[in-house]
């Protein structure tokens, strides 16, 4: 999973300077108080360490029930680390709170799943700290490729390599289609119905689809 190169470990000591392993501790207290959220592991690594989980140099994170990864580069500014990991933290909440194995999750549970993580980035820490998915396309053209190439993948899960090529729109697909549609919906649901962070965590990812104008043909 960890490849330890001569740039991985230059990074690994500009972490210790900046003292990001203290930060995150502080992050995650703050959140897990706010949230209720569960008692996890983090684990810290250089972002251009590459491995499983790390596939270029800037920030990125991956989730799981009882732990997640964060991978950082040496220049990373607090604010940048608190949005992923506020991002990868809601993750593990609504995983705990769903008590559905990842390897059950489908299509839609991801696409959800990415939604929320990314809303809570936009309110806890600002706009400017979403995602490029989050303002690739237009509402128009997610609801127009959300019926041409998603609706009919919906209940595929994991395991199944059209899962992974929709959600980070893979070619042919476009890109970051999954995390642009959930960003999306989310979105109008939040215009339409009241919102919470229990909400996020709690509710099943057909509730916030049926509450939009996106066709949920399961």
């Amino acid at each position: 999973m960890y490849k330890p190169e001569r740039g991985s470990r230059n990074t690994f000591t500009k972490l210790k300077e900046i003292e990001a392993w203290h930060l995150t501790e502080n992050i995650y207290q703050k959140y897990k108080g706010k949230w209720e959220g569960p008692e996890i592991d983090v684990y810290i690594f250089p972002a251009a360490a590459g491995g499983l989980f790390s596939k270029n140099t800037g920030k990125s994170g991956v989730s799981f029930k009882n732990m997640l990864f964060l991978f950082l580069p040496a220049d990373v500014d607090e604010k940048e680390l608190e949005a992923l990991f506020v991002h990868e933290y809601h993750h593990s909440s609504r995983i705990n709170k769903q008590r559905k194995k990842l390897e059950d999750y489908t299509l839609l549970d991801s696409i959800i799943l990415e939604g929320l993580a990314e809303h809570a980035v936009e309110f806890h820490c600002g706009k400017e700290y979403r995602g490029k998915w989050c303002v690739l396309y237009s509402r128009e053209e997610i609801k127009e490729l959300w019926e041409k190439l998603l609706k009919d993948h919906l209940k595929v899960k994991k395991k199944d390599r059209i899962h992974q090529r929709l959600l980070y729109g893979e070619n042919p697909y476009p890109k970051l289609l999954g995390y642009a549609a959930g960003y999306e919906i989310i979105k109008e649901y939040k215009e339409k119905k009241s919102f919470s962070a229990k909400l996020s965590f709690t509710a099943p990812s057909e509730y916030f689809v049926k509450q939009t104008q996106f066709n949920l043909d399961m």
